[in-house]
This record gives C-alpha cells, structure tokens and sequence, in this order.
C-alpha cells in the first residue's frame, strides 16, 4: 500500500510506530505537512522511524501530497485540515480516514465533503476512535426512534484550552462538574479536539440535533471516559470505556490511535473485521 498521512502529531507518530510493531509495511508513506515545516518533519519521522527512511516524501500541500498516488489516505490534522485538503483529495478518487470527525459538525462542510467523495468515487471512513458499539448503533438507525446520550469525562487539565475554563477553575477542581448540556453538534463545534465522539454517535445513529451530550471534568477519574445510553425500538443498550490518554496529547484518548490502525489493516489484509 501507498499511504498518505496528513499530519504528524501525536496520532500520526503513534500510528507509523504500531504499523511498526505489527508488521504493517508500507510500500511508500507521503506526510502532508503545513507550509514550512517539511524538512522538521521529515528528520523527525527518519528519527522516530529509521525503517521508513527510505520510503518517506513529505509535501506541503494536498496537490503534493495527490502527486505521490497515495491509495489511502489518513487525516489526523484537526477541522482546519479536514477543510483545507480532504475536498481535493476525495476529488481526485483516494479514500480518507477522517480521524476530526467533529469537522462534520458544520453542515457546509458535510455537504462539500461528500458531494467531493460523490465526485471522485471515493469514500470516507470514519473510525470509531475511542468509543465502541458504533456498529450496532449504526445497525439500529434505519429502524428510528433513537434516544441517544452521550458523557465525556476527562481529568480537568484535559480541558484546558478549551470554553470549560471559562466557567470552571481547572487547577483547583476537587470534585465531579457537568459543564456543557446540549446537542452533539453544539458539542463538536465548541470543543473540537475534546469531542469527535458526540459527532460519531451523531452520524451513525440519531444525528446532531437529537444526540444529547454532557461533558465533565471529574479530578478523581481513572482516565478518558466515554459512556452512552441508546434507546430503540430494535434494541437497548448501554456502552461506558475507560481510556488511557495518550502520552502526547491529554485529550486525545490512546485507543484513538488503535481504531485508526484497525482502518488501515482492514485495507491492507484479506481478512477485514
């Protein structure tokens, strides 16, 4: 396989080091990069990763990036990203793993995205990130009458930089707080790197509007969790993960890195699962 990775933070880095670990190997990686940073970026991957070497070209912009025929390609760059490059992508017919599935929060944006997959023939691949159950979700839409809640629970510090500060003292925080009710696309826009699950649930079951989300900040914690009740007519359900964050980035929940890889393998083997 070709892969294309449009950034290269904490999931991009994370995610080369498992493809590693696992044997995945890549006939050639192109690393989509912001304007300037090219060369940083391709002595960091040659560090992080020697095998890859050799088989490495970073671009700085999505037509860079096309010219090296990627057969997939992986985003995991933020909503910024998303707008900027997957429309040219999708365009020219290479399938995406969206990973900011939050940037489907702002409808015009949807919209583009898939009349730009429509356009090209190909597809985009939301991964279920850090929160299982999206595929009976998924099975149990076309039935109706979803009842969707979702909570986010993190460790205050995991909010920071975030609207949360704004009504909470995060360095002083000593017991459990709800600090955002609303819709899951009030959610997504508002905390963009914090809650790219709501927008998952949203979009395989219920929908933005109708998928009610709470976020809270709770000191005592054992990590990232996420928990959501599904009421239908088909089946009822309840799902709560407890996830580790990931050592680069607090808010970003470490099995976000294995559901991104689950993707890329399903592409890659005969047996996808």
């Amino acid at each position: 396989m070709r892969l294309g990775l449009i950034g290269y933070g904490s999931i991009g880095a994370t995610l080369l080091g498992l493809m590693t670990q696992t044997g995945l190997r890549v006939a050639h990686l192109s690393v989509l990069a912001r304007p300037g940073t090219g060369a940083t970026v391709k002595g960091r991957i040659a560090a992080d990763q020697p095998a890859l070497a050799g088989v490495v070209t970073v671009a700085e912009n999505a037509a860079g990036l096309l010219h090296t025929a990627p057969d997939l390609v992986v985003e995991c760059a933020g909503h910024g990203a998303v707008a900027a490059h997957l429309p040219a992508i999708l365009r020219a017919g290479v399938d995406v793993v969206q990973v900011s599935v939050g940037a489907m929060s702002d409808p015009a944006l949807e919209a583009d995205l898939r009349a730009a997959a429509t356009e090209g023939g190909a597809r985009i691949v939301l991964p279920a990130g850090a929160v299982g159950g999206i595929d009976l979700l998924a099975a149990l839409a076309p039935a109706g009458g979803l009842e969707v809640t979702y909570r986010g629970t993190k460790p205050p510090r995991a909010w920071a930089g975030t609207p949360a500060e704004a009504v909470l003292d995060l360095d002083t925080l000593t017991k459990r707080r709800v600090f955002f009710q609303g819709s899951a696309r009030e959610a997504a826009r508002a905390y963009p790197k914090n809650a790219n699950v709501a927008a998952t649930l949203a979009l395989a079951g219920a929908g933005f509007e109708a998928t009610r989300v709470e976020l809270i900040a709770d000191p005592s914690t054992p990590g990232n969790v996420h928990s959501y009740e599904v009421r239908s007519p088909v089946a009822n359900y309840r799902m709560e993960i407890e996830n580790l964050p990931s050592a680069g980035n607090a808010k970003t929940s470490v099995s976000t890195v294995y559901s991104v890889l689950r993707e890329v393998r399903n592409r890659m083997e005969v047996v996808a699962i």
